[in-house]
């Protein structure tokens, strides 16, 4: 695992998708980029759209590990392979896909978390 802290991206699906119904989008990426071992925390409205392209781009010529809280893992390793491949990066090895569709803001915390416990990132990078 890198030394620097990975990204955290969630993608709403346009903030319509009834999966995030049950969570306060906004509590979650407020206490996950200040309670989780995070560089950054933010939300992207549909990272499989053009735009999306665009931000994933700009946001991996850092070469850091990203998690995207999301839809499912297979669709995402699928969505942003291409992304991950044309800056060097193994998208298998420098993402970490999660999905946290029907969870409350506390389930998906804990998720991430999980998952950055489980990517040996350490609290005091």
């Amino acid at each position: 695992m890198s030394e620097q802290r990975p990204g955290l991206v969630m993608c709403v699906c346009t903030g319509k998708c009834p999966g995030f119904s049950q969570m306060d989008i906004w509590d979650f990426i407020n206490r996950a980029r200040v309670e989780l071992p995070v560089e950054f925390g933010v939300i992207h409205p549909q990272l499989c759209e053009q735009d999306g392209d665009r931000f994933l781009a700009d946001f991996l010529e850092a070469k850091r590990p990203l998690v995207v809280a999301a839809c499912a893992p297979n669709m995402q390793y699928k969505m942003f392979r291409d992304a991950f491949a044309e800056k060097g990066m193994d998208v298998k090895r420098d993402m970490t896909p999660l999905d946290i569709r029907d969870m409350s803001t506390d389930a998906a915390i804990e998720k991430v978390a999980t998952a950055l416990r489980e990517m040996g990132v350490k609290e005091d990078v």
